[in-house]
């Protein structure tokens, strides 16, 4: 017979994994701020599943506190089993959830979302998009790196439309590049004006734009990798590619770029951000297993966006203005 004492604990245990559904999302939302609003809605409805199957845990709990032990031993067993593996389903959806949380946009990216006489800013369910008032034939669809606010990207892209490169921002699934493949023929689609389109992203982000760009040659025209690389051989794409990479990067390494090079275009450009590091290619703070920047921000995020209007000016045909 099942002792009070074993009873108890199993039931302290489901009550814990209760409370950590619950807890996720809400520690999510508090740390995270109006991020979640504005990722792609999975992300949203992955917190809702999380704190509703906590809710229903912790009923679970009372009604078995309520109902005490089953008397039959066998099916006890197969009962047992059962929830072990179902708990420990919630378990790892508690534990997706947190992992998931976006880091938040800083109030700088924020700014650069503000329409103006230059740029507007349109958004949809799946992107958002910097779009000059005066518009040229060449447009950047960007994917931002894995668990960042999309809004993040803004201030280091902004500059981009403000030459007249309409810029789309993809929210991909669950804040993770790979989950939507893709992803970026629909933003083409809605942008029936550019007839020229570089790929690009951040971290994750440029290792989905680099297999978008493998695998869509005849409707991608450049490459723009921030902190980024292949993860399969494309040097043979015909494309105007640029690696813009940071010297004190601690996630994408120098030595991850110098492992590249193999796998892009001979005629790819490398640009290094001297003294910057990972978190310098978006505005979202500081990342956990960075390294330590020796450049200022706004100084890195200057070469930055040289280079990247170097690649749009080149994918243009121009010496700088849009085309």
């Amino acid at each position: 017979m099942t002792s009070a004492p074993s009873v108890t604990a199993g039931l302290v245990a489901r009550a814990v994994v209760g409370l950590a559904l619950l807890a996720a999302p809400a520690w999510v939302v508090a740390a995270a701020g109006d991020a979640v609003g504005h990722q792609h809605r999975s992300l949203a409805a992955l917190l809702v599943v999380s704190a509703l199957a906590g809710v229903l845990t912790l009923v679970r709990v009372v009604v078995l506190a309520r109902r005490g032990p089953a008397p039959d031993a066998g099916r006890r067993v197969l009962r047992r089993a059962g929830a072990v593996a179902g708990y420990a389903l919630l378990v790892v959806l508690a534990g997706a959830a947190a992992w998931l949380r976006p880091f938040p946009a800083t109030p700088d990216a924020l700014a650069a979302l503000v329409p103006d006489a230059a740029v507007d800013v349109v958004e949809e369910d799946g992107w958002y998009a910097l779009v000059p008032r005066d518009a040229g034939p060449v447009g950047l669809v960007y994917t931002p790196g894995a668990r960042v606010d999309v809004r993040a990207s803004a201030a280091v892209l902004r500059p981009l439309a403000e030459a007249g490169y309409p810029v789309v921002v993809l929210r991909p699934p669950l804040g993770i590049a790979l989950t939507a493949p893709d992803a970026p023929a629909a933003a083409m689609d809605a942008f029936a004006e550019v007839d020229r389109w570089v790929v690009g992203g951040h971290s994750l982000g440029g290792v989905a734009a680099a297999r978008y760009a493998a695998d869509h040659g005849d409707d991608v025209a450049g490459l723009l990798l921030h902190a980024s690389y292949p993860m399969a051989d494309m040097s043979d794409a015909d494309l105007q590619v640029t690696s813009v990479w940071a010297s004190d990067d601690g996630l994408t390494t120098p030595a991850d770029i110098a492992a590249s090079r193999a796998l892009l275009p001979a005629g790819t450009t490398f640009v290094e951000v001297d003294g910057g590091v990972h978190a310098f290619f978006a505005d979202y703070g500081a990342q956990p297993g960075d390294g330590r920047p020796t450049v200022g921000r706004a100084q890195a995020q200057a070469v930055i966006g040289s280079a990247d209007l170097d690649l749009m000016a080149r994918v243009a045909g121009t010496d700088g203005a849009a085309g």
